[in-house]
């Protein structure tokens, strides 16, 4: 979503007379987009705000994003920072910049943002990152974004649909579907995810639509099953977990329990055999013992998925998380992640190996490497062959032998 975000305002500097350099080239302005889901996260924006201010000191130095939004008073006192802009401000950029005066720093006010602003990546003749919800009504115990997005809000989907078929006039074949809780779709317009799915499954010219992250609890039966029967929207989930323990899933006041989630599982694979289905998941979170982290890695070992993101607990300024007692050491996270990382490999390589014998569909990048192209098939299977320029954005039928 920041990707598409970031995108949308490129555009807004093109449109207004600006062209664009590489980052680290000297530059007029230089604008930041920044996240904040992690202490890691916060770090590389902090750097990547110093390294803007050196490279380019006459620069405007404009940082937005949700960094901004929670952190502003701190990214303002950074020197050679000129305007900070919050998620509700930074779609007005140019405004902001144009009206800026020398030594004054904007701040926002307590957040409250009930419009939706639509962006979109055109980065490649690939994939477009298409942004159809923003903010979050779920306040996990661990996460800000609902401190920096606000609540759940979306467009319309007549609004939704007019972008993806301006991105399939670009030449596009694939989009992604991105928010912050894009299963919670609808909570502006009393529209739902369902409706959404099946009119982006009508949009020509689009030859792939890929969901992005859904919260397991709004996974439903008639979305696996339109997904089942549909030839556009790809039979890839990712789906949040965070922890197979239920102790520790009632800590981070998750909606569901583990058993609820193997049922999700298993309800897409029954519809969808050669599903992949990717799943997040929080080492390190306070409360975790040893015996809850092996049941969460019981759990995923006995899972149907695809591979695992994984992820060491951050401590979050504001989260309920924060007053927890049992906080579990760095060392031991960081054992934990490693353990679980080497899982996914081995789920990896099971579902690659699942799909031996099988012809899949293959759109390539225009990226080369080494003089290889990659792409991803629409069970999201990484699939790398010589580069040939006349295959790139094409859609590819590839045989995976045994």
């Amino acid at each position: 979503m920041n990707f598409a975000e970031t995108s949308t305002v490129s555009r807004l500097f093109a449109e207004n007379g600006y062209s664009r350099v590489a980052f680290g080239q000297p530059a007029n302005v230089v604008v930041i987009n920044t996240c904040t889901v992690t202490a890691q996260s916060d770090r590389k924006c902090r750097q990547a705000i110093t390294k803007a201010v050196k490279t380019s000191p006459e620069a405007i130095v404009v940082v937005i994003g949700c960094f901004a939004e929670l952190k502003n008073a701190e990214i303002a006192a950074i020197p050679g920072v000129d305007i900070v802009l919050g998620n509700k401000e930074k779609f007005d950029i140019i405004e902001k910049i144009r009206d800026k005066n020398e030594g004054v720093r904007m701040k926002n006010e307590e957040l409250k943002i009930e419009n939706f602003t639509s962006s979109f990546s055109l980065h490649d003749r690939t994939r477009s990152f298409l942004k159809v919800q923003d903010g979050c009504d779920y306040h996990c115990a661990y996460c800000t974004v609902p401190m920096a997005r606000g609540s759940s809000r979306n467009a319309p989907i007549a609004d939704i649909v007019s972008q993806a078929q301006i991105i399939a006039g670009k030449g596009v074949k694939e989009i992604v579907l991105t928010g912050v809780n894009i299963g919670d779709f609808g909570k502006t317009t009393g529209e739902t995810f369902l409706q959404l799915l099946r009119a982006l499954d009508d949009v020509a010219g689009i030859e792939r639509v890929r969901t992005g992250s859904i919260e397991p609890n709004l996974i439903t039966e008639e979305i696996v099953e339109l997904i089942a029967g549909s030839t556009r929207i790809a039979p890839h989930f990712h789906i949040p977990l965070q922890s197979g323990s239920n102790a520790i899933l009632g800590l981070m006041a998750r909606r569901y329990n583990s058993e609820q989630f193997a049922e999700k599982v298993a309800l897409i694979h029954s519809h969808i055999p050669h599903a992949a289905i990717g799943v997040d998941v929080i080492v390190g979170f306070p409360g975790e013992t040893d015996e809850y982290f092996n049941e969460t890695y019981t759990f995923i070992e006995n899972l149907n998925i695809a591979y695992l993101h994984v992820f060491k607990y951050s401590e979050r300024p504001g989260t309920k998380s924060i007053a927890l007692p049992n906080k579990v050491q760095p060392a031991i996270a960081e054992q934990r992640s490693k353990k679980l990382l080497t899982l996914s490999d081995i789920k990896k390589n099971i579902f690659e190996q699942q799909n031996t014998g099988q012809t899949r569909q293959v759109i390539f990048e225009q990226n080369a490497k080494n003089g290889f192209m990659t792409g991803f098939t629409e069970n999201y299977i990484k699939v790398e062959a010589p580069y040939n320029e006349l295959m790139i954005g094409k859609v590819v039928k590839v045989e995976f032998l045994k």
